[in-house]
């Protein structure tokens, strides 16, 4: 039998996600040093963890233990951070896996999913995975959510609206007037704010107020956690006690968890990490406005997207990566025609530049 009869006919075309790329999957064939190339690509943290984390695992001596399955030590410990009670707390491996349970949770085979298009992959990703249908609103001309067409798409069998904010790709964000006129709406709004800290900017105090607002927060970006895939989700304590159920059994590692206590007891350093990106996101933005072939597009996060204005985008990124340096193209409507880069270090951003002057005067 054709293992292809066992499998879900819905599944069968189904195309998965496109990751980041890893710099070992390049050996061979760049010549570039792993340890030499330059990853633009994910808008990973450059500076990395924490010093305590490092030290705190090199020393950590039970991961032959498994975590708490109930998160109660986690929970109260980003109560902290948040500012919010434990009870409306859930940890996850990354914000991936949060969005993946609320589709799990409220979406039967049929239901609606809005999403605000371009936008972050996975909405569309664990839509389709669970049987879900995609209703793509398209974003206006700056990338602005078209609040007007949102409401108008809504339907007795909408259950999610996907707000990512401030918004991947474009590093948009969403003013709070815009969710409050969602939220009014009575259909379940997630707000994923995983570039928070670089934006300043979050509703999640509203989560108390409203009982269809599910906010989404992760370490990997300004915490440096990344490669641990550890974040949380602020939802009304009902729906946390849901989570809690159909989660996969001990979902957050005992690394994670170490991290995340020694992260929460030096912030001071990780912030200080944060401002100095936010500070290179400025003068790299400025920087790539006298590149005449490209366009950035105003951001709060810790990315630029860019319009690429002569010449083929993908062919960019192709030409970037001969060069060692990793960006990201994306095979999406909208933007197809553009590149996004993280921002890194000042040293990473004079490594671009030269290289686009390099590649725009050949």
């Amino acid at each position: 039998m054709s293992i292809e009869k066992l499998i879900r006919k819905d599944l069968l075309a189904f195309g998965g996600y496109s990751a980041a790329t890893s710099p070992e999957t390049l050996v061979g064939r760049i010549d570039i040093a792993t340890r030499d190339i330059i990853k633009l690509d994910a808008n990973e943290n450059p500076y990395g963890c924490s010093p305590r984390v490092q030290r705190a695992l090199a020393k950590f001596k039970q991961f032959h233990i498994y975590p708490d399955d109930g998160q109660e030590r986690l929970r109260r410990m980003l109560s902290g951070y948040a500012g919010i009670e434990p009870e409306y707390i859930v940890g996850g491996s990354g914000s991936n896996q949060l969005i993946d349970l609320l589709v799990r949770l409220l979406i039967n085979n049929g239901d609606e999913v809005i999403n605000c298009t371009p936008t972050f992959g996975v909405y569309s990703f664990s839509t389709k995975l669970c049987g879900g249908t995609l209703v793509e609103v398209p974003r206006l001309k700056d990338f602005s959510i078209d609040i007007d067409n949102v409401k108008a798409s809504i339907t007795p069998r909408t259950k999610i609206i996907f707000i990512s904010n401030p918004n991947n790709p474009t590093g948009t964000l969403t003013p709070r007037k815009d969710v409050l006129e969602l939220l009014d709406t009575g259909v379940p709004v997630v707000i994923d704010e995983a570039y928070y800290e670089f934006s300043k900017q979050t509703v999640l105090p509203l989560v108390k107020k409203y009982d269809n607002l599910l906010v989404l927060r992760t370490f990997s970006k300004w915490a440096g956690l990344a490669g641990l895939r550890v974040g949380y989700g602020v939802f009304p304590p009902e729906i946390a006690n849901f989570i809690l159920r159909i989660k996969i059994p001990y979902n957050v590692n005992v690394a994670a968890l170490v991290a995340v206590e020694e992260s929460l007891k030096d912030i001071d350093y990780l912030m200080m990490s944060v401002e100095k990106i936010v500070v290179e996101r400025a003068r790299m933005f400025a920087a790539l406005k006298k590149i005449e072939w490209l366009k950035p597009h105003p951001t709060r996060a810790n990315f630029i997207l860019c319009d690429v204005l002569k010449g083929d985008a993908q062919k960019l990124h192709d030409q970037l990566q001969s060069k060692g340096i990793l960006v990201r193209h994306f095979d999406q409507a909208r933007v197809k025609d553009c590149i996004r880069f993280s921002v890194g270090k000042p040293e990473h951003t004079d490594a671009l530049l030269t290289a686009l002057r390099q590649i725009g005067g050949e």
